[in-house]
């Protein structure tokens, strides 16, 4: 008989598995062009392993001259590949480092040297905003990095991060797209982001924006950003506006979203109900204070609690976590640790909160947690050790808390990304 944190495990395990690229990418892998190249540019967390997977698809299983195949793949640290014809960089996320500038100069290159002949395959996964970083003209790496921090504090969503980001880049906004004109464009994406729009995900490279100049605005006095200067030109110049539906650089593309969160819960789901459990989806696609929906979805598990239930509660998206203290943590971890703290102890209730890239908050390293499991000794354990719950979370240190019980998941790099898995198992 498993354990319940076993169950939980696996849950994650296979939700993350029906994302891989290895499963989805194949299927849907377009033919080579018949005269010209066929130029991968690939950037996000799964980046390492598309590019496994493009590699054995058209080098061996199609015979592809390694000659016509070209490309870059950039992803974060640690989530790296072996790889034949294509380079794979590893470059810095959340906060873009200078081995991401270097990778994305030379996607800009790659893709202003395509020509009517070739094929420019996209592969887009979670991740890619911060490694393709390409700044807008007078802003430096080291502005970019400043913003992306105010950002990452300040509890904004990813769809209000990557707005400021697209117009302070000379590659997301669907500027890729204006450097891979006259070439065909294919776009293969892995959504990481609730509502699977194609212009949030990884900033929207390849398709058009419909964000504005005004929208990243009103983002920055929306969290009363202190911005650089030259951040500040940046976003007041008009020639920093995004291309829009109606471009003729977006003429001869194609777009397809490959992997989504639906389908990572939907593997999940099937795990859950062969184990004989029934399934409460909540959605794919929440945002919120990662502590508030915790306490929302403790009241959730307390009432099937109540009635006897034998349940598996589900819910995906991204949450966020307005950082106020000085500990260390992500939204899943502190997610966990507000939901033990909601639920008390509570007998036969077990969660685990981890997002699907394998890392959650962290430093940056391959050996970050992906998140927190939690059971109903959690609190007793706690106690124990002597440490007050309530004040990991008011300082933001749920790695702290956690680690100190052994109670963090560690994965390492999954090399996708479908963002946030939570699981409540109910069973007394």
């Amino acid at each position: 008989m498993r354990s319940s944190r076993d169950l939980l495990e696996l849950f994650y395990r296979d939700a993350v598995a029906a994302a891989h690229p290895s499963v989805c990418l194949p299927p849907v892998l377009p033919a080579p062009p018949k005269a010209g190249r066929l130029i991968v540019l690939a950037a996000g967390k799964a980046a390492g392993a598309s590019i496994e997977t493009v590699e054995r698809h058209y080098l061996d299983e199609l015979g592809l001259s390694p000659e016509k195949l070209a490309g870059i793949a950039v992803t974060r640290h640690g989530h790296g590949r072996p790889s034949r014809v294509i380079p794979v960089i590893e470059a810095g996320h959340p906060v873009p480092d200078a081995a991401g500038l270097a990778a994305a100069e030379k996607t800009l290159a790659l893709a202003d040297s395509a020509g009517p002949d070739d094929l420019v395959l996209a592969l887009v996964s979670g991740g890619a905003s911060a490694a393709w970083i390409a700044p807008a003209t007078g802003v430096s790496l080291e502005a970019k990095q400043a913003v992306t921090r105010a950002l990452l504090k300040c509890g904004a969503t990813i769809g209000e991060i990557n707005t400021v980001r697209k117009h302070l880049s000379r590659l997301k906004g669907g500027r890729l797209a204006a450097h891979a004109h006259p070439a065909r464009l294919v776009t293969l994406a892995i959504s990481d982001v609730p509502g699977d729009d194609p212009s949030v995900i990884g900033s929207g490279p390849t398709v058009p924006d419909p964000s504005t100049l005004a929208s990243a605005w009103a983002i920055v006095a929306k969290y009363g950003l202190d911005l650089p200067d030259s951040v500040r030109r940046a976003l007041a110049d008009p020639d920093n506006e995004s291309p829009k539906p109606g471009d003729p650089a977006f003429a001869d593309t194609t777009y397809e979203i490959v992997a989504k969160p639906a389908d990572a819960f939907r593997a999940a789901e099937a795990t859950i109900r062969d184990k004989g459990y029934d399934c409460l989806m909540l959605g794919d696609c929440l945002e919120g204070e990662a502590r508030e929906v915790a306490g929302h979805h403790a009241r959730i598990a307390l009432d099937l609690a109540a009635q006897g239930r034998r349940v598996v509660i589900l819910s995906g998206g991204e949450l966020t976590v307005t950082i106020h203290g000085e500990g260390r943590g992500g939204p899943n971890q502190e997610y966990a640790l507000a939901l033990a703290i909601a639920l008390a102890g509570e007998s036969g209730i077990c969660a685990l909160a981890a997002d699907t890239d394998g890392i959650d908050g962290g430093a940056g390293k391959a050996d970050d947690p992906a998140g927190a499991v939690i059971d109903d000794g959690t609190m007793i354990r706690a106690r124990r050790a002597g440490l007050d719950p309530a004040a990991f979370l008011v300082d933001n240190d749920s790695t702290g808390f956690f680690a100190r019980l052994g109670d963090l998941v560690t994965p390492g790099p999954t090399c996708t990304n479908i963002n946030d898995f939570r699981a409540i198992l109910v069973d007394r």
